[in-house]
């Protein structure tokens, strides 16, 4: 399908700046051995990130973000088209690039045998960063991540959302200009990723960074100031998260009745409007579906259930790639988010 990109609703605002990430016909293939055919995880996919932006790549396992992030960050070369980040080739100049980039990966990579400051100057040390900038950046970073007074913790006796915060602040310690986040949030429970996203909002206020997130939450996805809706390794939609339901333009009421298949035909043939059967009920796709319930009862239906939605991303994402995102993420399978 090819790509659509949604630009700002009235009352947004649109920014001139310079990309902090820009892509350009970007393809990875991998090989796929002696009997079976090569893998094409990413597909030729375009792209511009402002500086200063939350983005968000959203998709199932498999859908080429992880794969799309790794050839951002240098550890992936990729195998036609180009991109920069901060302004530097990451083929070319890798070592500029990863100089100004922050990276919390989807397993943790922390050093369990070591106190949480441990883990931090190691970093300091990998990165060069001046002596008598280590322990005030130190101190700063992990105050914004809540872990100030776990500084001399053992990290192997944190949880798994501190974890995750040590891993940000430790991404944060030579002050990248942009911080990728490879599905910060999986296998954490829900107060944790809330707290997480608390700290990545203060992250936000407090320091000058462009954030690139991979997610296949929904919720993560409408915290974004734009989203790539990322499917088969190609870029299908592009916008803010308001502009992108708005432009699905449908209510949907879902109905259910004595006899939906009755009711399906009647409806299509009275109203002439669209519909679908979606886990045992029928729904109706139409622009405004408050004035469109009354209407049922005006067919004489006998209505046992009727409920009225606005688009979602989810509704996006089936628009644009033709099925659910938790379907297709099931599909996928656990290992798909390899790549």
């Amino acid at each position: 399908m090819p790509l659509t990109t949604l630009g700002t609703l009235p009352g947004e605002v649109a920014v001139d700046r310079a990309p902090a990430v820009q892509v350009r016909d970007l393809v990875k293939t991998f090989p796929g051995g002696k009997k079976r055919t090569d893998v094409e995880a990413v597909r030729g996919i375009d792209l511009d990130v402002p500086a200063g932006e939350l983005f968000g790549f959203l998709g199932p396992n498999g859908a080429g973000k992880s794969t799309t992030i790794k050839i951002l960050c240098t550890l992936v070369r990729p195998t036609a088209g180009s991109a920069q980040v901060a302004g530097f080739d990451v083929v070319r100049q890798k070592d500029d690039v990863r100089r100004h980039i922050g990276l919390v990966f989807q397993e943790t990579t922390l050093d369990g045998h070591l106190t949480a400051e441990q883990n931090l100057r190691f970093h300091a040390e990998i990165y060069g960063m001046a002596h008598t900038d280590v322990a005030p950046r130190t101190d700063a970073v992990l105050d914004m991540v809540g872990l100030a007074d776990r500084r001399s913790a053992v990290v192997n006796t944190f949880s798994g959302g501190m974890k995750r915060r040590l891993e940000i602040a430790r991404g944060l310690m030579h002050s990248p200009r942009v911080l990728f986040l490879d599905e910060p949030t999986i296998g954490l429970d829900p107060e944790s990723r809330a707290g997480l996203w608390d700290y990545v909002d203060r992250l936000r206020a407090e320091e000058d960074i462009t954030v690139f997130l991979t997610t296949h939450y929904m919720d993560e996805a409408e915290r974004c100031d734009r989203i790539a809706i990322v499917d088969g390794g190609r870029i299908g939609a592009l916008g803010s998260p308001a502009a992108l339901k708005a432009g699905v333009g449908h209510d949907r009421v879902r109905v259910v009745t004595a006899d939906d298949d009755a009711a399906e035909a009647l409806v299509r043939d009275r109203l002439g409007v669209e519909t679908t059967r979606e886990r045992g009920a029928l729904v109706v796709l139409t622009p405004d579906g408050e004035q469109f319930v009354p209407r049922l009862f005006e067919l004489g239906l006998t209505v046992r259930s009727v409920s009225v939605t606005r688009p979602s991303l989810d509704d996006v994402f089936l628009a644009y790639t033709g099925a659910r995102l938790a379907d297709r993420q099931a599909a996928a399978g656990p290992r798909g988010g390899r790549r």
